[in-house]
């Protein structure tokens, strides 16, 4: 499965980005796909995945209600929207797909496939 992150840039703090993970290669109706975020000299982090059978979608304390994981099959496409963006949200966003079992949704050694990123900078 090759991943392909986009959408990301510049935004003034409480605007709104969405990001893409397009894939090829294979569907992303077969797996989990989840989004994931790093900054300089730290560990990257999990912001939000998406089940691949339910659909259903977990997310990290400090994006729930404000980032949303949608996906788009016929487009074989998961979205990240994310709103009220603030400057700690700054970072490089991955998207990356596997099957991982539901305990380590977050874990990023879960999953198989990575795209290549795309930063995110919130301006104050």
């Amino acid at each position: 499965v090759q991943l392909q992150a986009s959408g990301g840039g510049l935004v003034q703090a409480g605007g709104s980005l969405r990001l893409s993970c397009a894939a090829s290669g294979s569907t992303l109706r077969d797996y989990v796909v989840g989004w994931f975020r790093q900054t300089p000299g730290n560990e990257r982090e999990f912001v939000a995945a998406s089940r691949r059978n339910t659909g259903s979608t977990t997310s990290a304390d400090f994006v729930k209600g404000r980032f949303t994981v949608s996906r788009d099959n016929a487009k074989n496409t998961v979205y990240l929207q994310m709103n009220s963006l603030k400057p700690e949200d700054t970072a490089v966003y991955y998207c990356a797909a596997g099957r991982p079992i539901l305990s380590s949704t977050s874990s990023p050694a879960a999953y198989y496939y990575w795209g290549q990123g795309t930063l995110v900078t919130v301006s104050s």
